[in-house]
């Protein structure tokens, strides 16, 4: 065991994440002290946890973090509100090939027994899902008992305050998912917009294997620049293009989706997309992709 120990690999980086409570000044210094104590070489804090459970300095902490990285927190409950969404975020955090560490719990897939904690933890989830079912039949099975009908009574008479309430509830779900898998597609949107069009960011984000239509998009991002969780300049409007340029739109598009594609790679790419030369014929030369990226490069479409 001690040798399997030693062979673990030490995180290049630990950032750490503290979520203060503004009545409880005590353990927010607590907080940052454990985590410099453990070595954590940035701390990030977030102040103002708002009723949308929005965490916006969470969401910037998960965009810095590379492969090989580790989060850091004091508790489980400064990161997570249950345990189905810490495993969400420690599987997401996997699969980027980062760790994940609870200094005052036993979970740290980090270490040796890391795959062991993930397992326990989902093994948590699944008996709160069930137990949650559980209740939920119970419920129904003792209101209809009593001669009532499950569900929110306001909601069948169509009360204004219950339909408000509702409307509210559905929408702060809506926030939170956004809040949550933003990670996986925000960076993108900034990097693009609004230089880029939606219709081209939409295509780069589907081509990395996401699900986009251009309209869910933008009301994504309205949403998150209304809760100041993203900045209003990705809805400006993206400069007017030529119609010779869709050409150098879909070349810059299928480089930033994949950076590694040589020239042949992406003539190969946007052949299968239906795509035809501008000169003519059925087969995009190596030079002509390279004269439509030059040309992406000068209209900053793309980066060198």
């Amino acid at each position: 065991m001690q040798e399997k120990a030693n062979n673990q690999k030490t995180p290049t980086r630990l950032a750490g994440y503290a979520r203060f409570s503004p009545a409880d000044h005590q353990a927010n210094d607590r907080q940052v002290d454990d985590l410099r104590a453990a070595g954590c070489d940035r701390i990030y804090l977030e102040h103002g946890f708002s009723s949308s459970q929005a965490r916006p300095i969470l969401v910037r902490l998960l965009q810095d973090l590379n492969a090989g990285d580790a989060l850091v927190v004091a508790r489980l409950d400064r990161v997570a509100r249950s345990a189905s969404d810490l495993l969400a975020l420690i599987e997401k955090l996997k699969d980027r090939q980062i760790g994940f560490r609870s200094l005052g719990d036993p979970i740290d897939t980090t270490g040796p027994l890391g795959a062991f904690s993930i397992q326990v933890l989902g093994a948590i989830v699944d008996l709160e899902k069930a137990q949650s079912a559980e209740r939920a039949r119970e419920s129904i099975k003792a209101a209809k008992a009593q001669g009532r009908l499950p569900g929110n009574p306001g909601l069948r008479e169509k009360r204004p305050e219950a339909i408000e309430a509702a409307s509210k509830a559905r929408e702060k779900l809506y926030i939170d998912g956004l809040n949550a898998s933003s990670e996986t597609w925000l960076p993108v949107v900034r990097q693009l917009r609004p230089k880029h069009s939606w219709d081209n960011v939409v295509d780069v984000l589907n081509r990395r294997g996401q699900d986009w239509t251009v309209e869910r998009l933008r009301r994504a991002v309205h949403r998150l620049v209304r809760e100041q969780l993203a900045e209003k300049e990705l809805l400006d409007r993206s400069p007017r293009r030529a119609p010779e340029d869709h050409l150098m739109k879909k070349v810059a598009a299928i480089t930033i989706a994949d950076p590694s594609l040589s020239l042949r790679g992406i003539a190969s790419e946007l052949e299968k997309m239906g795509e035809r030369p501008a000169r003519g014929g059925k087969k995009f030369q190596p030079s002509s992709v390279r004269d439509l990226l030059d040309k992406a490069h000068r209209f900053g479409l793309i980066r060198r």
